[in-house]
């Protein structure tokens, strides 16, 4: 099969599609993809760089997300899923090859009226978002949400899905292109971070900034406010004020999905199916497709991730 390899550490050049060997052979509740479609990944561009590796076990190659036809079932698999199947799946490592393992615990249904495309753009920013937001900080209904770059894959997602479920919804993003996407998906108050400051109090902050933010995080939070770290564009050390976290009993909260063991990334699966598949399938939320790319330009994929400027998912076609 063909996939994308990462040749060395370094800049997207290193990316090359080759011809390797296809995967081993099904283990105990294993499930062989025809893949067609990978989602593209800021964890990805850090794996590239040696700094964000697949866990032990995990297959070398990037893509933690994938759409496609089930191939073949390994010993074990539950009796709802069959041999061509159209699924998408959370994945440990993979995605951007033509054939990828997953466990069966990990694999969705295409949702209804989603192209089998176009449903590689949701499991993992479902799953993190859903995970993250929802099963950890508890997201409730009327109350206010802050999303920091709502223009991203998962902002695009977490906009809809927090909008659906009766929310009001903070963004802030850098340009008002960006801006307006995230207004026309629903959120209520977009904030440009280039030009002002967010000052208002939420209730739940999902930030991918990390040090660069932890201050004015805190200071945005109302009483029993909780943040949510799940990256660090903004570098991952601070010297903050923690009066905020006391006075106000704030919490402070990180995680990431690839490290996970298989039995709680079944769990957040499930979850995601049970409650945001329905949300999609009646159009409420959609997915945003910035971009696809051969599996052959990955490095091109990967350089316009890294400047930012997309809105929404980057797909790889194999």
């Amino acid at each position: 099969m063909r996939a994308v390899v990462i040749t060395r550490g370094g800049g997207p050049e290193v990316l090359e599609a080759q011809e390797v060997e296809d995967p081993a052979p099904l283990g105990e509740g294993e499930v062989l993809l025809q893949v067609a479609a990978a989602g593209v990944n800021r964890a990805d561009t850090l794996q590239r760089h040696g700094r964000h590796p697949p866990p032990a076990g995990a297959s070398p190659y990037p893509g933690l997300e994938c759409s496609g036809t089930i191939l073949a079932l390994g010993p074990g698999v539950p009796s709802r899923w069959a041999v061509g199947d159209k699924v998408c799946a959370l994945l440990s490592g993979g995605g951007y090859a033509e054939k990828v393992v997953v466990p069966a615990g990990q694999l969705l249904p295409v949702p209804e009226g989603v192209s089998l495309t176009d449903a590689a753009a949701f499991p993992e920013v479902a799953c993190t978002v859903w995970s993250t937001v929802f099963m950890t900080s508890h997201l409730s209904p009327g109350e206010s949400f802050l999303i920091h770059g709502g223009s991203s894959g998962i902002g695009t997602f977490a906009i809809q899905i927090a909008k659906y479920l009766g929310n009001k919804v903070f963004v802030t993003a850098g340009s008002e292109e960006k801006l307006a996407a995230c207004k026309d998906l629903g959120a209520d108050v977009c904030i440009n971070y280039k030009t002002e400051d967010f000052v208002e109090r939420v209730d739940v902050i999902l930030d991918n900034i990390g040090g660069l933010y932890l201050q004015r995080n805190l200071n945005s939070l109302g009483v029993d406010g909780r943040l949510f770290i799940i990256g660090f564009q903004g570098g991952a050390v601070a010297e903050v004020n923690l009066q905020a976290v006391l006075a106000r009993r704030l919490t402070i909260q990180a995680a990431g999905l690839r490290s996970r063991s298989p039995s709680n990334k079944a769990q957040i699966v499930s979850e995601v199916e049970k409650n945001v598949w329905p949300a999609v399938a009646t159009g409420k939320v959609k997915p945003v497709i910035y971009k696809t790319y051969p599996l052959s330009e990955a490095a091109e994929a990967h350089r316009l991730m890294e400047t930012s400027t997309h809105i929404g998912k980057i797909l790889l076609l194999p």
